[in-house]
Formats: C-alpha cells, sequence, structure tokens
C-alpha cells in the first residue's frame, strides 16, 4: 500500500509538465529518500508510516495542480509537516526530508 502510494506521487511529479527538470530531479530523490525512510518506521508505527505518506501525496497533488489552489496546497503541507513532528530525536533524517519536500512543494505552489 504505502509503495503504491510513493510510486504514484513519483509518477505524478515525473508527468507534471509545470515543474523544470531541476525541481523535478530534487524533488524525485527526495520522494527516493522518503521511501527509505517510510519503509524504517513502517514495522514500528505503520499508522503514522501511513499517514505521511498519505500527506506527501496530497501535498504533490496540490503542487502539481495546472489550476493552483494555494489554500489547499497550505492545507495539505501542513498536515505533511504536523505528521513528523515528534520524530525529530528518533528519525531526524525523515523529520529532514520531510521538512524539504514541504519546502519545494510550497515554492511550487507560490
Amino acid at each position: 500500500m504505502l509503495e503504491q502510494t510513493l510510486r504514484k506521487i513519483e509518477e505524478r511529479l515525473r508527468g507534471a509538465g509545470s515543474i523544470d527538470s531541476g525541481q523535478r530531479s530534487e524533488l524525485l530523490e527526495l520522494v527516493g529518500a522518503l521511501k527509505e525512510e517510510i519503509s524504517a518506521l513502517e514495522g514500528s508505527q505503520p499508522e503514522h508510516a501511513r499517514s505521511i505518506a498519505g500527506f506527501a501525496d496530497l501535498s504533490t497533488h496540490e503542487a502539481t495542480r495546472d489550476a493552483k489552489r494555494p489554500e489547499l496546497l497550505s492545507h495539505a503541507l501542513g498536515g505533511l509537516t504536523s505528521s513528523v513532528q515528534g520524530f525529530e530525536q528518533a528519525h531526524p533524517r525523515l523529520t529532514e526530508v520531510v521538512n524539504r519536500l514541504a519546502l519545494l512543494l510550497s515554492n511550487m505552489g507560490v
């Protein structure tokens, strides 16, 4: 299930015409890192892993829409950022990846 969600994010990013090649490469790299981090989390905290993947999916959807809806992107990114709160100590790399992903998606939605 999580693998399918993350694969869908990658497909969306590859197919989004509104993303320049540099952004696309960086986003795909971050999604690859997110896959690794979520896999590590999935065994011990599967609900949190699903939540993070779900908000990442929603955030990329909103950031890559042709008709931008800044308020929806803001809500999705807020959920994504909140989904890793409390993981800073146990999963610092996960927190870093999610924060970088949220920042990059936020900049795309402007």
